[in-house]
């Protein structure tokens, strides 16, 4: 009995050492990453924790000595908001609209592209190229050479046709802000299904051939499903990124007429600036990183489920 105790303490004490290693060796391989994750913490989480306690007060700039624990009562006065109920929608409509369309567009270009043609490097360059322009750059332009009442390019082509001028920014301030976004987005979601395109097993494709499919049978039943996690992938940077939309906005509408074209961060942006309230702003931040993590949670569970599943 004494000799099966003595081991089954020497197995315990080596299991333990080995705990001890494997938590030792750990450590080791995770130490180098301690500097950028306290230094991640302390740019992101920091402020958030402010931004949260901000929410809770009532503060507004112009009576700075009438600061006041007022706790949810900013929360309650946003979502009674109907100002913010339409930035939200507004965000919605904007995140939806352009990534749709941009991916549509960009599935359309990218099978355009993914064959050999005489000057396809220079027209890929030419369609990648709005993507690489500032967003303030490519809002000017809109506003100014495109959309412009007087002398836009739009106006003019709809001239041609007997359509008489539109001033698109004061009466389609929505859609104006919208053609923008579609214009500097589309290219990023044509790189992307272009790579999946060029990634395709092409022994697949002349087998389909072969067997006689069309090209929208080969398309809808093979390329498709294919593309499936880059069109996903797309659709998930696109949201992130098209649901902070600012500087179309601030450039194009100003928010106008009104609140017609604001988003929720162009409202922040007015509410804390322009109106100096920091503690309802404060709020509608937070609500909108609370959605956006929620939101972004749940795709990337999709995202990541449709890279699990094997071919």
């Amino acid at each position: 009995m004494a000799t099966l105790v003595d081991t089954h303490n020497r197995r315990e004490r080596a299991r333990r050492a080995d705990r001890g290693r494997d938590r030792a060796e750990g450590w080791r391989r995770r130490g180098p990453l301690l500097p950028a994750l306290i230094f991640a913490i302390i740019v992101t989480q920091l402020p958030f924790v402010f931004t949260l306690w901000y929410s809770l007060l009532n503060w507004n700039l112009l009576r700075p000595n009438g600061t006041e624990f007022v706790g949810l009562q900013n929360y309650a006065d946003i979502f009674a908001d109907s100002t913010f109920r339409q930035a939200a929608l507004n965000s919605v409509i904007y995140t939806v609209g352009c990534v749709t369309a941009a991916m549509v567009l960009g599935i359309i270009f990218a099978l355009l592209l993914d064959r050999e043609f005489r000057g396809r490097g220079l027209v890929r360059t030419l369609l990648i190229t709005p993507f690489l322009i500032m967003p303030v750059a490519s809002a000017i332009l809109w506003s100014v050479s495109m959309l412009n009442p007087s002398y836009g390019l739009v106006n003019w082509i709809l001239s041609l046709f007997g359509i008489p001028a539109v001033d698109w920014t004061s009466s389609y301030p929505v859609l104006s802000v919208l053609m923008a976004l579609v214009w500097q987005w589309t290219p990023f979601m044509m790189l992307l299904v272009l790579a999946g395109l060029q990634a395709q097993p092409r022994d697949v494709l002349e087998a389909a051939q072969m067997d006689g499919a069309g090209w929208w049978r080969t398309f809808t039943s093979i390329t498709l499903p294919q593309l499936r996690r880059y069109i996903e992938l797309g659709i998930l940077l696109g949201a992130i990124y098209v649901v902070n939309t600012f500087d179309q906005i601030y450039i194009m509408t100003a928010g106008g007429p009104g609140t017609a074209s604001a988003n929720l961060p162009f409202y922040i942006y007015q509410r804390a600036f322009l109106g100096f309230d920091i503690g309802q702003a404060a709020a509608m931040g937070v609500v909108v990183v609370i959605a956006t993590i929620i939101i972004a949670t749940f795709a990337l569970r999709l995202l990541f489920r449709s890279f699990d599943v094997k071919d």
